[in-house]
């Protein structure tokens, strides 16, 4: 049996970047080495309500972009209603890859306060 959360995409952070003056970010080496990424690579940058996705750019992803839209759209899914899921999915992920701090976090939050 599926379980929904056996069906998210891994999410890992990696950094905290700031905008240079020129609008420039710097990846970090270990993502560029992960991907294969070289100087002047194109990088394909997506807007979900106020967040961004930076992904290398490769025409098949162009074109599941293009299928992924479509689905959205043709199931009247908004931005909004996507990105409203996205903390209980940073809590699952985190539950999952550091389950003792995942424990700890939450019974903090259950302790009464004085």
């Amino acid at each position: 049996m599926t379980t929904p959360e056996d069906t998210t995409l891994p999410v890992e952070y990696l950094t905290t970047a700031r905008l240079g003056e020129k609008g420039q970010l710097t990846l970090p080496k270990a993502y560029r080495d992960a991907v294969a990424l070289d100087t002047g690579a194109p990088i394909t940058v997506l807007q979900v309500g106020s967040a961004l996705l930076l992904i290398p750019d490769d025409a098949r992803f162009r074109g599941l972009c293009d299928q992924v839209a479509a689905t959205f759209a043709r199931h009247g899914k908004q931005a909004a209603a996507l990105l409203e899921t996205l903390p209980d999915a940073r809590e699952r992920v985190f539950a999952r890859h550091y389950p003792q701090l995942a424990d700890q976090t939450s019974s903090r939050a259950r302790r009464p306060r004085s």
